[in-house]
């Protein structure tokens, strides 16, 4: 265990949203409690690593698309545990120059992402809470290393799922689009349960008991959080529907109806009196 996390609040005993991600990934900083709860989840949606490959790609894609709009500033929020193609790897490749800072309210994410970025002078961590989101536009690492006064591109991939409709989802994603200037640009991704609703309710009990309260949403519950953005073609899709660059070859993907949304938003200028 990572001394780091000792008296953060750390407890292996519950299922951690990252960590059971990261299982779902295929990857190694998962316990045993994360690995039980996934494998639950895996029983009732055994496509669900394609749909987390799928969002990997998708971020991918998006930052090359968004560095091709001239974006150089990217603020991840819900960065979870780092895996391969990271955000500031992908700036880096698209976007040489571009600055990146990343959000996280899990102590185990922060403790991973700081070891990793300490040599990455444009690459800065924060801790921050999506339900706040006034505090992660006024923190002063963000503050001293974006500068809002021009366009930002904000990722919220995989996380609002996790915000229950108490918090309003829709709402902070309204308040973050309001503190920011036209041309910048929100990115959501978020699963969807069109496909298969019967068994939502089994896997929000699963994170029930876990670090984060997973909210089965609709695809017609999603589409609201963009309300006020102009919608990037080709609008709100499953992931491996926008803009992709390879023929789809996974046969599960062409079997499933909306499973994994997501869209890009650009905040257009205001209205002209």
């Amino acid at each position: 265990m990572d001394p780091a996390l000792i008296g953060s609040g750390f407890n292996a005993k519950i299922p951690n949203a990252a960590r059971m991600y990261d299982y779902f990934l295929g990857g190694k900083d998962n316990l045993p409690a994360d690995r039980e709860a996934a494998e639950r989840v895996l029983r009732l949606v055994p496509e669900i690593p394609i749909g987390i490959q799928e969002n990997r790609r998708f971020l991918s894609r998006v930052v090359r698309y968004l560095a091709d709009q001239g974006i150089r500033q990217f603020l991840d929020i819900g960065a979870g545990l780092p895996t391969q193609d990271n955000v500031h790897q992908l700036v880096a490749r698209y976007a040489p120059g571009g600055r990146t800072v990343y959000v996280d309210n899990d102590p185990q994410v922060l403790v991973h992402a700081r070891a990793l970025l300490q040599q990455s002078p444009d690459v800065h961590v924060v801790q921050g809470d999506l339900r706040r989101p006034e505090e992660i536009l006024t923190d002063p690492t963000v503050q001293r290393e974006l500068d809002l006064s021009q366009p930002v591109a904000v990722l919220m991939l995989a996380i609002l799922h996790f915000v229950p409709d108490s918090d309003d989802p829709a709402g902070i994603v309204a308040r973050i689009r309001d503190s920011l200037v036209p041309g910048s640009h929100i990115v959501i991704s978020h699963v969807a349960v069109d496909d298969r609703p019967q068994v939502a309710p089994d896997v929000e009990q699963v994170y029930d008991n876990a670090s984060a309260q997973f909210v089965a949403r609709l695809s017609s519950e999603i589409s609201p959080m963009f309300d006020g953005l102009d919608l990037v073609e080709p609008g709100l899709v499953n992931l491996h529907e926008w803009r992709m660059d390879r023929p789809v070859t996974e046969p599960a993907l062409g079997r499933v109806g909306n499973y994994f949304m997501c869209g890009v938003g650009r905040v257009p200028e205001p209205p002209t009196r």
